[in-house]
This record gives C-alpha cells, structure tokens and sequence, in this order.
C-alpha cells in the first residue's frame, strides 16, 4: 500500500475495495450512467482496463451545471489530483536510483533556502524518505482550522481565487506557523507539503522544472501522451472537459473549473485521462518503473505504532466520507487510490498485481465531503458482469 498518505490532495491506495474477477466485459457506459444519477454529481467519466486492453470508455452527465454544455467527450481529461503524488514519488526515486540524491539525505541540505527563511522546523533532521512517507511532521499548508465538530474545515486558501501566482514556498511559509505533527519519522500524518517541498527538491537536483521531469521521466516513456503537470495560473484542463463546483459563502455553487495551478504541483497538479492514468498505475504495481528495494520505500507497511488506524492502511480521511465500497465476492480484491478538491474526485480502483484498472473522474456541485460515491454496483457491473 502506497506510504504517500490520504486527504484533500491525496487519497493513497486503502483497500481491499471490492472484488476483481478473472473474467471481464461489463458495460462502463451504463456504469457510469447510473454513477451519474448520484446527488451533487454533474457529470463522471471513466475507463476500465484489464492487461491494458479497454473494456470500454463511459461519459454521463454534462459537462456543465444543470445540463448544459453537452456530453463530456468519454476519453476527456480531468484533474487527477493527489494521485500526482505517487508519480511524484516515482520520479524522486528515480532519481535516487541514479545517484543524484539519497531517501535519507537531509531537507535542509538539499533545499538550505526553507532553513535560511525558517520555513521548515528540524530541517536538518527531516529526511526524503520521511517526506515520501507523510512521517516528516511538516505540518500541511493546505488544511484550514477545523470545524468545531472536528471535521474538516474550508480550505486555506480563498478557492476562488484563480490568478495569484503562489510560488511553492509561498505554499511552505503558510504552513509554518502551524504545529508540527510529531517527531521526524515518528508517525503517519497527510501533508501536503511534504510533495510541495519534493517537487522542489526534484528542481533542484536536476536543474529542470518539475513538469519536465515528469514528462521525460514518466510520461513519454509510458505513452501517457494526454497527461500533463499544470504549472502556474492560468492553467487548467486543456479540450473539452467537465467543469466543477464549489459552493460559496451563499452556498451556491460557483465554477471553479479554472482552480489555481499555484496550489497544486507536486501535491496535486497534474491532468490526466482515464487510459494514461491507468496505464502509470498498472506500470507502477507491476514493479516496472522502480527497483524492488526502492518500491518499497512507498509499498511498505508503516510501523503499528507510527500509523493512525495501527494496520498499515493509509485511509481515514476525507476520502473515507466521499466513497462507499464494500465486496463483492467474485474475485481478486481491488485497491483505490485518487485524489479531491474543491470541483472533483478522481478515482483509480485496480487489482494487486496490476493487471485491472478502472478510473473514474466525478465532476461535482457540492463540497467532495458532501457527496457519496457508492461505486459498488459499477465495479461490479464492470468487472462481475455474470454475477
């Protein structure tokens, strides 16, 4: 199970899911059809996979609020979100594969600005594995005060702002005037920071900007030739797409297909289809992009003691609230990966040893914690369709 964490920006692998059948066929469009009719959702795309052959490709819904704008072209891009993280961590360990870096080298060695401006506590002690792991204590930029009850509470950040061009320390100085989250590697604890800070460290090792080393490193050589990193306002999705919402202060819902690519990054920022993000997930479970020994740094279980559930099992976070899986019986057990914010989910469920995929992007009108995405009939449907 991926060791990157949970949250608005992430939600790593938590499953079992549901079940995964030797045989397949089921009819994606009729699956995401009836994902569709979920209350708050606008509109969903997606793609199933088995040994990278298409079971088919789904669009329901619209692209726009109440029906407008037409149907989302079935092979449109969307935001992946956190799932950017994982291919983040790909990249930083590549480069350590290469020599230009160490898991255990030190942050404040390899970026000395976020120590000379104070941005980052006990940066001579936080090191690339702690950061990869969610296990540095940097405590996260992009969560707000809670609510009163004690979940999540509005974004940092005005979500409505589109054109402000924050720069990745900005990102990092809002967090330091939070409370660290614990002791360097003594516990799991999600920040998006940790991947703000990664993508830094993948600029400065490599004297190139982080979308081309994705590019170069993961993309091309994958075929992923739809995907790309949004860098800076005003970014966003390129070609048609689904637009999401927000609701304001008013509670009524505000586009914010145009949500500021200075927020994202290496936390969050890339864009991607159905088929590039499954052909990136089934490479990275198959052990293709990494050595055994380097996977593991992201595979690995985390101690009992360093994990808030004590399982190994990166969930419990507001990812938990937005989908419904359970079991189906009628085969291997699918895992779930993705990534939320304000406007949409992104999903990718798939199978152990990498050989299913489904990728699902739900466009919405509601706040993500507000909506539920029981997928249970859909993976069925899917990937059970005689069951």
């Amino acid at each position: 199970m991926l060791a990157a964490g949970v949250a608005m920006l992430m939600v790593a692998p938590t499953g079992p899911a549901t079940a995964a059948p030797a045989r397949s066929g089921g009819n994606v469009q009729e699956a995401v059809e009836e994902l569709a009719r979920i209350p708050g959702v606008v509109g969903v795309v997606g793609g199933a996979y088995v040994d990278g052959k298409s079971l088919g490709l789904g669009s329901a819904g619209s692209r726009l609020l109440d029906g407008e704008g037409g149907r989302i072209p079935p092979n449109a891009r969307f935001r992946i979100w956190s799932q950017t993280k994982q291919m983040v961590a790909t990249v930083v360990l590549k480069l350590v594969e290469k020599g230009a870096l160490g898991v255990d080298d030190k942050l404040g060695d390899l970026l000395p600005e976020v120590v000379e401006q104070d941005l980052v506590t006990r940066a001579d002690e936080i090191t690339v594995r702690q950061m990869l792991r969610h296990t540095s204590g940097i405590p996260d930029w992009y969560a707000g005060k809670p609510n009163p009850d004690g979940s999540e509470g509005e974004p940092s950040f005005d979500v409505f702002d589109f054109t402000t061009p924050y720069r990745p320390l900005d990102l990092v100085r809002w967090s330091r005037g939070r409370p660290r989250t614990g002791e360097p590697g003594e516990k799991w604890t999600y920040s998006n920071t940790n991947y703000t800070l990664l993508g830094m460290v993948v600029e400065k090792v490599t004297g190139r900007d982080l979308a081309t080393e994705l590019r170069t490193r993961l993309f091309a050589p994958l075929g992923m030739t739809r995907t790309y990193l949004m860098v800076r306002p005003p970014d966003g999705v390129k070609g048609p797409h689904g637009h999401g919402y927000y609701p304001d202060a008013e509670g009524r819902p505000r586009d914010v297909d145009r949500f500021n690519a200075g927020l994202t990054g290496g936390a969050g920022g890339v864009v991607s289809t159905a088929h590039d993000v499954s052909a990136f997930n089934r490479a990275f479970t198959r052990g293709e992009l990494l050595p055994p020994e380097l996977q593991r740094v992201l595979t690995d279980r985390l101690p009992t003691a360093a994990h808030p559930r004590g399982d190994g099992d990166n969930s419990g976070s507001a990812i938990d609230s937005a989908v419904s899986v359970g079991s189906s019986g009628c085969g291997d057990d699918l895992y779930i990966t993705g990534g939320l914010a304000p406007g949409s989910v992104a999903l990718t469920f798939y199978s152990a040893d990498g050989r299913r995929q489904l990728a699902l992007s739900f466009t919405l009108s509601v706040k993500p914690n507000d909506v539920r995405l029981d997928v249970d009939d859909a993976l069925e449907s899917i990937f059970c369709p005689s069951s």
